[in-house]
């Protein structure tokens, strides 16, 4: 107990100390880091409030700036748009306004659907990313389809956007016949900006247009120069009222579940093991305009809904499940490192899923000057079962100094502690600009873990570097990855050590002349792996060509040269496969995915060459504004090559049906089955979001097998028909408080 308190207090320190430094005030930028020449065009401020309303005949939008000279960045740069753009960008005290008016000569093939928030990215849509720090480093998104259905994310340093963030904003928006209009207020209370009297941003206004498959910009985002928010618009903002955030958020979750057991002669009783009957509280509160602390104490962390079921039969490593829990996903974007690449081995060094259950935590993000930010979390785990006290405490603190453009050094600290055992990592990264572009980036992370029982500590690292060059015809990626045995980050993900791996991606864009292949791209990814445990040698090389169409279609085949090492001997891993998508109609979206390759039998003490097929396919058929029905399928099987036997085929199926009755509440039914473990999981939901944080849902799933009590045995027996083995109901409420 006296430990906990001494790690409560070390977390807690590390936060006052971070926001006493904050609250000491923002230091100005340097003349050097001001933009060069004369300073931005100040940004009209609004003198009367838009009406957020969809129809942009508002007196700020005839009188405020408009950017209308969008071009194309996808399938190619600089080209002039099939439809014509026009975009606004006004504010007062207390408030954001934008609106776009989008022109389309087709207004009635408008690719738009009523559906929850940040469901949204299959639609015609527009956003802005907003720089406020006007740093490059990252960005504020705000989303909207033809309909103002809301999605919202953050920009991170490579120009990804991480949808998990969520802001309290409002918007209205309207099909008519010269195409759409969107209109949306932002208060600032719902974003992190300096504390200053004078302000100088950066936007980019984007639209999408799915039927054409163009994405276009202003300003253009010219691909000869790799930052996306170095090319943003700039101006300035005077006067800004700088309310510090207030929000706090109870919720109250119950769960009641009834299950089949052997005790109870195969009868679902309730089984009180799995009930759910917690009250709990959430805080935010500002400490500067660029600085938050959020508290929770005994956190809901219920998922509205499980997560879609993945194959996970002879997988040599863990599954990776999307973080989805409310409290851990503001500043998600924080977490990303430098020198990480695709499908690394070391996927994440701050993984949330793996604290379970916290009993309690804190988390701080945000800004400490202009150039520097943090993160971190404190936690205190309460893992289910667990029959001794001590509960793992985790501690993760992240920080980044900006420099110029795109650029940045920074520093991560985990740490993992349960009674006598504990995992602490640390370590720096950096992404460094060397052209316009170029990008070079690092990490270099030590471990250190002293198992339960054991006198020693165990002491290893990780390496990354890697280097990319993108310009209009080029993309090209190289890495190296090293990893000792015994590196290991107990609130990250890593699924695989030992290894010192060289990695390649090199991408060559064709764009020919023709309305219908938009561009070409015939591709490497591949990398050479020496396994340090076994001493020997894999190596992966995919050659891929790619065609890009209009619709959002793509179409790319495959061809797979390649092995692994395992238990000491090496497998093939070849073959060919294809992948295609498209939006094929308005109402109708296809994917579908399969390759034939050579594959391995993971088993430690005996493990085998064979060969299968792995298949994936989709469909999204939405008839009507309200109607989504989404069906998916998984399929992967596996032959012993000596005899050609087949060992297993695995199959799951997917059915998710969704009934939008307005932007507010939906009705969705969703079913799964597992043919390989012959269940089928029936779930329906009733859910109404206001604004992120006020949220009622209404749940109840079941699970069924092909099995039945056999009273001879006494015990399960297989069966021709379903039974259900479990039935729960559960139910969340939720309000936002804000002050």
């Amino acid at each position: 107990m006296i430990k906990k308190l001494i790690l409560a207090g070390v977390a807690a320190g590390l936060l006052l100390t971070a926001a006493a430094f904050a609250a000491s005030g923002p230091a100005a930028l340097s003349g050097e880091d001001a933009a060069a020449g004369s300073p931005p065009p100040p940004l009209a401020k609004a003198a009367t409030p838009p009406v957020i309303d969809g129809i942009l005949d508002d007196a700020v939008w005839a009188s405020c700036q408009k950017y209308d000279g969008f071009k194309t960045f996808k399938p190619d740069y600089g080209k002039v748009p099939s439809q014509k753009t026009e975009a606004f960008l006004a504010y007062d005290a207390r408030n954001l306004y934008f609106a776009f008016r989008c022109y389309d000569t087709e207004p009635s093939k408008v690719k738009a659907v009523l559906s929850k928030r940040d469901a949204v990215f299959q639609d015609d849509v527009v956003f802005i990313m907003l720089d406020t720090f006007n740093d490059a480093q990252s960005g504020f998104c705000f989303i909207l389809n033809p309909l103002g259905i809301q999605g919202d994310g953050m920009l991170d340093v490579n120009g990804n956007i991480d949808a998990s963030f969520d802001a309290v904003w409002y918007s209205k928006g309207r099909i008519d016949d010269l195409g759409w209009t969107v209109e949306a207020r932002v208060p600032l209370q719902s974003i992190r900006f300096p504390g200053r009297d004078v302000l100088t941003m950066r936007v980019m206004f984007v639209r999408f247009l799915t039927r054409t498959s163009e994405q276009v910009s202003f300003p253009p985002l010219d691909p000869n120069y790799g930052s996306v928010m170095g090319q943003a618009q700039t101006f300035q903002v005077a006067g800004l009222e700088h309310k510090l955030v207030r929000e706090l958020l109870p919720a109250f979750t119950y769960g009641r579940t009834q299950e089949a057991t052997e005790a109870s002669a195969g009868r679902p009783v309730h089984n009180p093991e799995y009930d759910i009957k917690d009250v709990s509280l959430t805080g935010k509160f500002g400490l500067t305009s660029d600085l938050t602390l959020d508290g929770t104490y005994n956190p809901d962390f219920s998922q509205v809904e499980a997560d879609a079921g993945q194959i996970d039969f002879n997988q040599r490593y863990s599954l990776y499940y999307e973080e989805k829990r409310p409290f851990f996903l503001e500043g998600n974007d924080m977490w990303r490192f430098g020198g990480a690449v695709e499908e690394g081995p070391l996927q994440a060094i701050v993984y949330t899923r793996t604290i379970v259950d916290p009993v309690f935590g804190f988390r701080l993000t945000g800004k400490v000057t202009p150039r520097d930010t943090v993160a971190a979390i404190y936690a205190e785990d309460n893992l289910p079962g667990d029959v001794v006290d001590e509960h793992p405490d985790f501690t993760i603190f992240r920080y980044k100094h900006s420099l110029k453009d795109d650029a940045y050094v920074g520093a991560f600290y985990t740490g993992c502690e349960a009674g006598a055992a504990w995992n602490r990592v640390g370590g720096f990264d950096g992404r460094f600009r060397l052209s316009k572009t170029q990008v070079a980036a690092f990490h270099l992370l030590g471990s250190w873990t002293r198992p339960a029982g054991a006198d020693a500590t165990n002491a290893d690292h990780a390496l990354g570097l890697d280097w990319s060059l993108s310009n209009r015809k080029w993309y090209v990626d190289l890495g190296y990855q090293d990893i000792s045995p015994d590196f290991q980050v107990d609130s990250g993900f890593v699924y695989r050590t030992g290894l010192r791996r060289i990695s390649a991606v090199a991408i060559y864009s064709i764009y020919p002349k023709s309305k219908f292949f938009q561009k070409i791209e015939p591709f490497y990814w591949g990398y050479h792996l020496y396994d340090t445990i076994d001493r020997m040698w894999e190596s992966v090389n995919l050659f891929t060509l790619r065609f890009n169409l209009p619709r959002n279609t793509m179409i790319r085949f495959d061809t797979l040269l390649a092995n692994e090492v395992y238990a000491g001997r090496r497998f093939g891993q070849g073959g060919f496969g294809f992948r295609a998508e498209s939006q094929l109609a308005k109402s109708l979206y296809i994917e579908a995915y399969a390759r034939r390759l050579a594959k391995t039998f993971y088993d430690p003490a005996d493990p085998y060459q064979g060969y299968g097929t792995t298949a994936m396919g989709g469909l999204i058929y939405q008839p009507t504004s309200q109607l989504d029905f989404t069906l998916s399928l998984s399929y992967v099987d596996f032959y012993r090559k000596l005899d050609h036997v087949k060992i297993y085929d695995y199959l799951i199926v997917r059915s998710k049906n969704t009934f939008q009755i307005n932007k507010y509440l939906f009705v969705r039914g969703i079913a799964e089955y597992n043919d390989f473990y012959k269940r089928l999981t029936l779930d329906g939901l009733v859910s109404f979001t206001y604004i992120p944080g006020t949220v009622i849902h209404v749940g109840y799933g079941s699970a069924l097998e092909k099995a039945e009590w056999d009273e001879s045995l006494p015990g399960f027996a297989p069966s021709g028909r379903f039974h259900e083995m479990k039935r729960g109901f559960f139910c969340k409420v939720s309000y936002l408080f804000r002050f």
